[in-house]
């Protein structure tokens, strides 16, 4: 299979987590419950190409995200690849109770920038969901969990317009101070510029933040999403969240389209010298079988290249 020509750049960072969210962000946007030995079949061959971080699905309740309302099940039944972390998404603390039943060792906590998305995703003003989170890290880390926080709405929120970075740094301060190891900065409706990132980290800087505890998390609404990533890696983050072949959105956000594609963040990190311990055609089969079960095709350019190009072979 074709793979780009490198050239390293001595600006970017060696090497780059990728944290793959396609299980749950991906799958929790489509319209249909998709099965469960279909989930777990593609958590594991996420796995086989390499992905060590792969976020699993989330204890949310089934009345709000029904597709992930056989979280239990799905876990119960994966089969767990050595070096993988496997973290789940937890809104509260009756989520972590049932995280914590099935064993799990590392969670997220899903906030929001802006005081409308949080009263719609959270039913809570942003204040509120921060009181809601202190005893979810608390009892986490207690119990040995690492635990990561999501901010969403962090370069522009559909009711509410362009979000002030100061506003953004100051909430996701208060979730790091929680305890959270890291924070994933999160363009929920894909309105960010290259720009508009390299200065909001560097306001997290500014505010003694660094990159090393910083995630960034781009959806693609207006191309921009590799052009982000890349000003967020010449800024030191080393943290690069993404969904195979795609897939996702935002079941509360209806301008939020489709994540990262991770093959498509793979194919410039590659060709950039970065090493990401993924093989992309592996990568690219699961999304092309992923695809077949979803009956559509892959948003990803890179999958529909390369799919196009073993076709035609």
């Amino acid at each position: 299979m074709r793979e780009p020509y490198r050239v390293k750049s001595e600006e970017l960072p060696e090497r780059v987590t990728i944290y793959e969210v396609g299980p749950r962000d991906g799958l929790q946007n489509e319209s249909t419950v998709v099965p469960v030995e279909v989930k777990a079949e593609f958590i594991t061959r996420l796995a086989r190409a390499g992905l060590n971080v792969i976020e699993a699905t989330s204890f949310v309740h089934p009345r709000w995200v029904p597709q992930l309302a056989d979280a239990g099940e799905l876990l119960t039944s994966l089969e767990r690849a050595p070096g993988v972390r496997y973290p789940v998404l937890v809104p509260n603390e009756r989520g972590l109770d049932r995280a914590l039943e099935h064993g799990v060792d590392e969670i997220a906590i899903f906030g929001s920038a802006t005081e409308t998305f949080a009263r719609r995703n959270l039913n809570r003003s942003v204040e509120e969901s921060i009181e809601m989170f202190t005893p979810v890290v608390t009892r986490a880390r207690a119990e040995g969990l690492r635990v990561r926080a999501y901010l969403s709405m962090c370069f522009g929120d559909p009711w509410e317009g362009p979000v002030p970075i100061e506003r953004v740094v100051e909430v996701g301060s208060r979730l790091l101070d929680l305890g959270c190891y890291e924070l994933s900065l999160g363009d929920t409706i894909g309105v960010a510029t290259p720009g508009h990132v390299t200065a909001l980290l560097r306001a997290f800087g500014g505010g003694c933040i660094g990159t090393d505890q910083l995630a960034v998390h781009f959806h693609d609404t207006y191309g921009q999403a590799l052009a982000n990533t890349l000003a967020a890696l010449r800024e030191g983050v080393t943290t690069v969240d993404s969904s195979a072949g795609g897939i996702g959105g935002c079941p509360y956000a209806k301008s939020a389209t489709g994540n990262l594609a991770t093959e498509d963040l793979v194919w410039m990190l590659h060709g950039l010298g970065v090493h990401t311990g993924v093989s992309l055609e592996t990568l690219v089969e699961t999304s092309v079988w992923l695809a077949e079960k979803l009956g559509r095709p892959s948003t990803s350019r890179v999958v529909q290249a390369l799919a196009k190009e073993k076709q035609d072979a």
